[in-house]
């Protein structure tokens, strides 16, 4: 048996060219304003994997999203950079972290 397959749809990139609804009428339909909406919880059966994948291929704006993948254009969180406390100068019981007054 192959992964699992669950989606989510990002309904704020969605606009309306309804190639989802088309491809996996079962899984997306559209509302009175021609927007994608999701029919279900996200999880996919095996048997109807291939429409929503052909969907979420076609997407031209790419509002469907497999879950746990992430987008190709965010870029990677960066660390938090902790200041180094043995530098850390003090007047008057006050932080200056690198500043004059």
């Amino acid at each position: 048996m192959s992964e699992p397959l669950r989606i989510k749809l990002d309904r704020t990139l969605c606009d309306g060219f309804g190639i989802c609804a088309r491809h996996a009428p079962d899984y997306f339909s559209l509302d009175d304003w021609g927007y994608a909406v999701l029919v279900g919880d996200g999880n996919i059966p095996e048997q109807h994997r291939d429409a929503v994948r052909r969907a979420l291929l076609d997407c031209p704006v790419h509002a469907i999203l497999e879950i746990g993948e992430r987008r190709p254009d965010e870029t990677p969180i960066q660390p938090l950079r902790e200041p180094d406390l043995d530098q850390l100068k003090t007047e008057d019981n006050e932080a200056e972290w690198g500043f004059t007054r």
